[in-house]
């Protein structure tokens, strides 16, 4: 049979009002029954513990046991007892009896005892095999199989969401934000006892999923980390490159590796259950062959006033060396400062340049940076970079105020 964990008693309230003909007489039947909780009657929730009255339900990540006994029904003493139990699942299967020994001998009304456990990581169907052999006294071998079948259910439905957000401060590159749904699809509530993000080599996490209070660190969700039936529950994670990595603009492209989930969650009287899931993958952002990123820009300028930038320009071949010309294309509001068709020289594969530039503005508002190309006169080829940043310009009167 099946190990499990107690459960509540539960009951049903037959209650009614004073001015029904029965009175006051099931309020009093609640009040003295000593499964209900003493000023709590209506509840269906009672005090007492009760033993599992059927096999339950079992859900991926948690442990499943079971208690094996093998009684000796006849008068004869038989030798030579060995149990086994596997358990078969739709990939695998798997020997789960503790010992391997045959036992000498049972004798009548005797019993062999056994416990096993194991921790559920396929959801479906699985069957438990528990097979016994053993010896009669004139030496006939007699064998015998048993088969338990149950269904393992799917406790959590996680699902992920990946945001790419290029920063304009070298120190802080490529971050990537991940945001874990997790819904609770069983029946009853759950206690979170840890969701955590477990990076691969390439990134640092950082857990976004707290706030600090009064010089503490408080979890967004309260103290109560409880997620009831259908409740789904946002995990937020920012991941950044580590600096080796980062250096490298050809290293972290295409399809990458971020990380597994490590979920822990306790349920009823402490059932403990842990997930893992596969290894997250995100496409990383294409930049083509040259990446073009602001290094500084100021948040606010002057009207008509000269303000600085500072790009970097970086080489993302990884075997092709490059020949750029820079070009600076005016708009209605922007400016460039400088000379245009500037050559920058060789740009060699994996690595990268800055360029300090010079433009104002002549309209006011919040106006976007663009007009910047860049030639690779190799392959004569142009890239066009618009809308790289925004910058609030205002009058150089209402700055001083």
């Amino acid at each position: 049979m099946r190990l499990t964990k107690p459960t509540l008693f539960t009951n049903i309230p037959v209650t009614c009002e004073e001015r029904d003909l029965p009175g006051n007489l099931f309020n009093q039947l609640m009040k003295d029954d000593p499964s209900t909780v003493k000023g709590a009657e209506t509840l269906m929730l009672g005090e007492m513990l009760t033993l599992p009255q059927n096999f339950g339900n079992i859900f991926l990540g948690e442990t499943f046991s079971s208690y094996i006994s093998v009684h000796n029904d006849s008068n004869q003493v038989v030798k030579d007892i060995l149990v086994k139990a596997d358990l078969q699942t739709s990939s695998q299967r798997l020997n789960l009896s503790a010992s391997s020994a045959a036992v000498a001998e049972l004798k009548p009304d005797c019993c062999i005892d056994d416990v096993i456990h194991h921790e559920v990581k396929e959801i479906g169907t699985h069957i438990l095999v528990c097979a016994v052999s053993y010896t009669m006294q004139t030496g006939e071998k007699m064998y015998f199989r048993k088969f338990f079948k149950f269904q393992v259910l799917k406790p959590l439905d996680v699902k992920t969401k990946f945001y790419n957000a290029e920063s304009d401060l070298s120190s802080v590159t490529d971050e990537v934000f991940l945001e874990a749904q997790i819904q609770n699809i069983t029946t009853s509530p759950m206690f979170m006892e840890k969701v955590s993000l477990e990076p691969s080599m390439m990134y640092n996490v950082a857990e976004l999923n707290t706030v600090d209070t009064a010089g503490e660190s408080e979890s967004t969700f309260g103290s109560r980390t409880y997620l009831q039936p259908m409740d789904t529950r946002q995990y937020l994670y920012c991941l950044k490159p580590k600096q080796e990595f980062a250096e490298k603009a050809g290293v972290i492209k295409g399809v990458t590796v971020i990380g597994k989930l490590d979920i822990v969650w306790k349920t009823n009287l402490g059932e403990r259950g842990r997930l893992q899931t596969s290894q997250l993958q995100r496409m990383a952002p294409g930049y083509g062959d040259v990446r073009l990123s602001l290094e500084t820009i100021p948040d606010t300028v002057n009207l008509e006033e000269p303000f600085d930038i500072t790009c970097k320009i970086t080489n993302c071949s990884s075997e092709r060396t490059m020949d750029l010309v820079l070009e600076m294309c005016n708009t209605n509001s922007i400016h460039w400062c400088g000379v245009s068709g500037r050559q920058l020289g060789k740009l060699h594969p994996s690595s990268s340049l800055h360029l300090a530039l010079t433009l104002l503005s002549s309209v006011q508002g919040l106006q976007s940076v663009s007009g910047l190309r860049l030639t690779d006169t190799f392959l004569k080829r142009t890239y066009e970079y618009d809308d790289i940043a925004q910058v609030c310009v205002v009058s150089s009167e209402v700055k001083q105020n």
